[in-house]
């Protein structure tokens, strides 16, 4: 299984070049590079003023030195992930659309209504709780191995902490 390696935060504005301080707002990214994706992370006055293109991004915050680290990451952005994932036909990033899917479902965010299956491939047919929008998803068929080490990389993805 192809693995993607997302570096942790390197606690620099990407733009500046600036150590971003306890406290600060910040913005993490995720660009699309020929190896997959690259983690940016942007000043909150950097980020306003340049508008840096990000494949998707999420607002968070430097934690206080002896801060708890916070082991959630908001809906929104998983919604956002799973949606801008929607088109895209390489393995890896169709696996882990399905691995969102899974944690959607089980934050009862998304419901399975049908499944069909297109040239040996098998299509869940799924729509978000408040909405009547139907969101297709490829099931890979991942065991249980799999999901786990998808899901692990997520973690590292969208938290970058863990």
């Amino acid at each position: 299984m192809e693995q993607w390696q997302v570096e942790r935060t390197s606690g620099l504005c990407q733009g500046t070049g600036n150590k971003l301080q306890p406290g600060d707002e910040y913005y993490a990214a995720l660009k699309e590079t020929e190896s997959g994706f690259s983690r940016c992370d942007y000043s909150r006055e950097y980020w306003e003023e340049h508008k840096p293109e990000v494949y998707s991004f999420w607002q968070t915050q430097v934690p206080m030195p002896n801060q708890k680290k916070k082991l959630f990451v908001d809906d929104g952005l998983l919604i956002n992930f799973f949606e801008r994932l929607a088109e895209e036909k390489e393995l890896i990033k169709i696996n882990f659309r399905f691995v969102l899917a899974l944690i959607l479902m089980r934050k009862r965010i998304l419901k399975y209504v049908d499944s069909r299956r297109e040239d040996d491939v098998e299509i869940w047919r799924m729509r978000m709780v408040r909405s009547t929008d139907i969101h297709e998803v490829v099931n890979p068929h991942l065991d249980e191995e799999q999901i786990q080490e998808v899901s692990q990389e997520l973690s590292q993805i969208l938290q970058g902490e863990l």
